[in-house]
C-alpha cells in the first residue's frame, strides 16, 4: 500500500505522545531483551519506540487490517533494521500463540475493547510469572467528550444526557457508516467502577494505578473535582495502570 500522509502525520504525533505516556507511569519500563505485545498497536509507533529500546521481539496486534497494513509498509520503507524484531498482525488476541510475554503495553485502547476482563484473563495467561501490563487509556466514556466525538454528539458531557437510541439515530443522520449501538461505534461504555472492579479481580497485581494522570491544568481542576464522590465519574477522563502477574516486582 502508499503511505498516505495523513498517516505518516498521525504515526509521526508518536514521537511527541509516547515519552507523555512512559512518564505517567513514572517512566519507560527497561525493555531490553524483552518480548514485548502491544494490543491496539494502531499504527504502530509505540512498537517502533520499545523496539528502539532493545527489546528482543514486539509483536503489534489489532483488529483493523488498514492500521496493520499501514505498521508493516512503514516498518519496511522507514524501519529496515528492525524489521526482525518488529511484526505486526491484525489478529484478535485470544488467536495470537505468544507466551511467556514480559510485558503487554496498551495506549488508548482499553475503552474500546467490549470483553475487557476476558482479554485481561488472556493476557495474564501469555505473561511470565513476574511479567507486567502497561495500560493507560482514555477519555474515560462519563468524561466530558468519553465518546470520542463518535455520537457526533458535540456538546460536553452530551452523549450521557441522552438516551442511546438517540445518540444512534443522531449519528446514523450525519455519518455514512451506520450503527445499531454504542459498541458499534467501538466503544464499551465502561464506567471509572468497572475498570477498577475489573483490574482489582484479574487475578493480577495492581502495582499502579492512577487516574487523571496528567500535568495539565485542567486534568488538576478535575483531580479536585473528582474528591466529591458524587463528581467522581464524571471528573475522571484517563486510567494508567500497571499490573503484575505474581512474583516479585
Amino acid at each position: 500500500m502508499a503511505l498516505q500522509q495523513v498517516d505518516i502525520d498521525f504515526f509521526n504525533r508518536g514521537k511527541v505522545e509516547n515519552p507523555r505516556y512512559w512518564g505517567r507511569f513514572g517512566g519507560k519500563p527497561d525493555f531490553k531483551n524483552a518480548l514485548v505485545v502491544d494490543l491496539g498497536c494502531g499504527l504502530g509507533s509505540l512498537c517502533i519506540d520499545i523496539a528502539s529500546s532493545g527489546a528482543r521481539r514486539v509483536t503489534g496486534l489489532d483488529v483493523n487490517p488498514y492500521l496493520i497494513d499501514f505498521a508493516n509498509e512503514n516498518l519496511k520503507i522507514n524501519y529496515p533494521q528492525l524489521v526482525h524484531t518488529v511484526e505486526f498482525r491484525c489478529e484478535d488476541l485470544r488467536e495470537t500463540p505468544e507466551a511467556d510475554i514480559d510485558y503487554f503495553v496498551s495506549k488508548d485502547t482499553f475503552e474500546h475493547v467490549l470483553e475487557l476482563e476476558q482479554v485481561l484473563a488472556e493476557m495474564k495467561k501469555r505473561l511470565k510469572v513476574g511479567g507486567h501490563l502497561y495500560a493507560g487509556f482514555g477519555p474515560l466514556w462519563n468524561s466530558p467528550f468519553g465518546d470520542h466525538g463518535r455520537t457526533k454528539i458535540l456538546l460536553p458531557w452530551g452523549h450521557i444526557l441522552f438516551p442511546e437510541r438517540f445518540l444512534i439515530n443522531w449519528h446514523n443522520r450525519l455519518d455514512t457508516t451506520k450503527a445499531a449501538s454504542i459498541h458499534d461505534l467501538e466503544l464499551n461504555a465502561l464506567p471509572l467502577a468497572e475498570y477498577l472492579r475489573i483490574f482489582r479481580s484479574s487475578g493480577m497485581t495492581i502495582v499502579s494505578l492512577q487516574v487523571n494522570a496528567s500535568t495539565r491544568p485542567v486534568s488538576r481542576l478535575f483531580s479536585l473535582l473528582r474528591r466529591t464522590p458524587s463528581l467522581a465519574e464524571y471528573f475522571s477522563h484517563n486510567v494508567y495502570c500497571i499490573l503484575r502477574k505474581g512474583g516479585k516486582q
